[in-house]
Order: C-alpha cells, then structure tokens, then sequence
C-alpha cells in the first residue's frame, strides 16, 4: 500500500502533474482514492469514481498530486466498485 495513504485526507483537491483538477478526495478506499459525486466524469454527479493510489507521486499543500496529466487522469479513472 502507499506511503501517501495516511496523509490523504478527505476533501483535498486531486490534481494533475499539469495542475488540472481531477476531483475532490471522498475518502481511500483500500488502495484506491474515492473521488466525490461532484467529480463525475460523465456530469451526472451520480457515481463516485476511483483512481489508484499508485499514480500518486506527492501529496503537499493540501493537494493530491498525480503522476499524469489531468486529462489522462479523468479518462483513467474507474466507476463504482470495479478495479
């Protein structure tokens, strides 16, 4: 499991190696990061969507930096319960 695990806390802003949002932290889930509703992919605010904790490359400054762009991120993240 990451290092980063402990120091994810929830409603920190989820971000890109570009400084694009990627969503806001609902809470860690196992190895992955739940993102909050708001952060929908698809806009319909309904689902929470996951993103594993391995693309974490720092958490600093209240932010969770990912160790891709913001776009890839978003298109990388995964709906509901699946892995």
């Amino acid at each position: 499991m990451s290092d980063f695990t402990t120091q994810i806390q929830e409603h920190m802003e989820v971000v890109g190696q570009d400084g694009g949002h990627v969503g806001t932290v609902d809470k860690v889930e196992g190895d992955r990061i739940k993102l909050t509703r708001k952060d929908d992919p698809d806009g319909t605010q309904q689902h929470h969507h996951f993103l594993p904790l391995c693309l974490v490359s720092a958490v600093a400054e209240g932010r969770v930096r990912l160790n891709l762009p913001a776009d890839t991120a978003r298109n990388r993240a995964v709906a509901g319960g699946q892995a």
